[in-house]
């Protein structure tokens, strides 16, 4: 049996605040059943510890990394590689944020690799990103 988290339960679980709800995230994440996270909520989970717990980006970067090496926990939609991959390329500063790096990870994971985006900073390792159908 397999179930999917949600962004409350991945943050109690990595904040471990408040410890009551910490222990329940904890006795389901640590368990042997297989769990399923989407992009949407390591998104979400990425700014919440950025932005509400003030951890340092590189920190919440790390934090997820770890959180999804477990070898129960698998990525909804993506490769666990490409996910680990798009985490790592928000590591280095602000300039790619959390949800441009998980777009990045679908395109990578699609036939064309193709993102159309007016951001500047897009992440462009192995995709095309385009600003207009012509470009």
């Amino acid at each position: 049996m397999s179930g999917l988290l949600d962004t409350s339960l991945v943050v109690r679980y990595l904040t471990g605040e408040p410890p009551d709800l910490a222990t329940l995230a904890a006795q389901i994440i640590d368990s042997e059943e297989r769990l399923l996270i989407t992009d949407v909520v390591i998104a979400e989970t990425a700014y919440v510890l950025t932005t509400v717990y003030s951890i340092p980006r590189e920190a919440v970067v790390d934090a997820l990394v770890l959180f999804l090496q477990k070898r129960n926990v698998f990525p909804f939609a993506l490769r666990k590689e490409t996910l680990l991959q798009a985490l790592l390329l928000c590591r280095p500063s602000g300039r790619i944020s959390f949800a441009d790096a998980l777009v990045w990870a679908a395109a990578i994971e699609t036939a064309n690799k193709v993102v159309y985006s007016l951001d500047a900073r897009f992440p462009r390792d192995g995709i095309e990103v385009r600003r207009s159908r012509t470009s």
